[in-house]
């Protein structure tokens, strides 16, 4: 049974000395605390959690850094699209597999130990299925089983290019089903990652936007107890062009014609109303934020206390992967909130007064959730575990929360040491057992896009 020991490691209760994790079969067998050392146990200084990344488009990985020029007099989300669109175009199943899997070594080297893959893209480049309609689902899955993450993987239905089911637009092709094919998908999804470990399938409704009321009242049964996610409230046009179809708002459309319960992720949910944010947060459903992402698209600032006060839960995602880290996620989401208010330590609570604590606890807790998961170091959970570089000047002195204030908000580089997935070890001295094969399939197909 290998043997984990901590110096410090933060458990659920809280942050303990001297921790000893036992694992087998993947999962945790044990936890105790206050032990020394054996030789058997491998030592480490400083023990996390994984946290899980509840957004992701792995293809969106190889654009990182192509958008940045502008192509409009007032550039945004729209026309970023567009470019999107374009880059989706030319990619075949194999482009598909190496950037995914290039996003996902980042992500294990970051310490997201699990993805939600938001997975859209379906067929071939003139929009018809491929032979197995799973074949790209497929390719996600090889990518996670190869890099050693968790993969909740979430089928996305798409049918429509605006509200009340407007005919799509050509740069749409890929992703559109009707709702029995989409049903074919779903069972392929759960065949596609069936050898992967600790998988699971949810469904992900793309937008309201993209779907009619009927078509989402048909495909949430689909997924039985599993996670349901969704865009929703992104942008402030599609707020108004909601209303001007509903008369309505998009969050309030969707509490009051969906069942939207704990199983659920909003993803964005930028543009809400305080009543809305209030009314969501009793559901149980959580907000899927993509800090990095909606800063650099320009989407708005989610209206974190408001939210919070009402109980709301959130999880952290990386979305389009422009950048990919976990204190990157959590210290945007914290300094976008000190602009818009100007006060500091906004996430911070009258019980924890970190705010790097208060941040990661939080997002652990709602994106285990988001994921259809639980996350923590305890008995019976994944051994998903990650350590830190105590070594690195930003930790220098510290203990405790002060751990985690130093990690994301004081250091200027990541300080992930090593990294296990279901007790597997993945990451070590900051890299991915396979970086460097996967970097250099990753180069060779993205040299191959962009020369066409």
């Amino acid at each position: 049974m290998p043997e984990l020991h901590f110096k410090q490691a933060l458990l659920p209760g809280g942050w303990l000395c001297d921790v000893l994790v036992s694992i087998k079969g993947g999962h945790i067998a044990a936890v105790s605390t206050g032990v020394a050392a054996s030789d058997a146990c491998e030592r480490h200084a400083i023990g996390l959690p994984g946290l899980p990344n509840l957004h992701s488009h792995g293809f969106q990985r190889g654009m990182a850094g192509l958008t940045e020029i502008r192509s409009a007099p007032s550039d945004s989300f729209w026309t970023w699209r567009d470019l999107m669109y374009r880059f989706v175009d030319r990619m075949t199943p194999d482009d598909v597999e190496a950037i995914t899997a290039q996003a996902y070594v980042e992500m294990l080297e970051a310490g997201f130990t699990r993805v939600g893959e938001f997975h859209y893209l379906h067929h071939d480049p003139s929009g018809v299925p491929y032979d197995d309609i799973a074949e790209l689902a497929g390719r996600i899955a090889a990518a996670a089983k190869a890099s050693g993450i968790g993969l909740t993987l979430l089928p996305v239905f798409y049918a429509h290019g605006g509200f009340g089911g407007r005919a799509p637009d050509p740069g749409q092709r890929r992703f559109l089903n009707t709702v029995d094919r989409f049903a074919r998908l779903v069972d392929g999804s759960r065949r596609a990652v069936a050898e992967c470990d600790s998988a699971n399938v949810g469904i992900a409704p793309h937008s309201l936007r993209a779907i009619t009321p009927d078509e989402l009242a048909a495909i949430v049964p689909l997924g039985g107890g599993a996670p349901v996610h969704i865009h929703v409230a992104e942008q402030t046009r599609e707020v108004d062009d909601c209303i001007a179809w509903s008369g309505a708002r998009p969050v309030r459309w969707l509490l009051d014609h969906a069942p939207v319960d704990h199983r659920w992720c909003l993803i964005h949910a930028t543009h809400m109303t305080g009543e809305e944010s209030r009314a969501m947060a009793v559901t149980g459903a959580v907000a899927g934020l993509c800090p990095m992402t909606e800063a650099n698209l320009g989407d708005g600032i989610f209206d974190t206390p408001t939210f919070g006060a009402s109980g709301g839960r959130f999880g952290v995602g990386t979305d389009s992967n422009v950048l990919i880290g976990v204190a990157d996620e959590l210290r945007q989401l914290e300094y976008s909130q000190r602009l818009a208010l100007r006060v500091r330590n906004v996430m911070a609570t009258p019980r924890i007064a970190s705010t790097g604590r208060a941040l990661f606890d939080a997002a652990l807790a709602g994106a285990a959730q988001a994921l259809g998961v639980a996350g923590g170091l305890a008995p019976g959970l994944a051994a998903d575990i990650v350590s830190l570089d105590a070594e690195r000047s930003a930790l220098a002195g510290r203990s405790g929360d002060a751990i985690l204030d130093g990690w994301i908000f004081g250091s200027p580089r990541p300080l992930v040491d090593c990294v296990w997935t279901s007790g597997r070890k993945v990451v070590t001295k900051g890299r991915h057992h396979l970086a460097e094969s996967v970097a250099a399939m990753f180069r060779r197909r993205l040299e191959g896009l962009l020369a066409e």
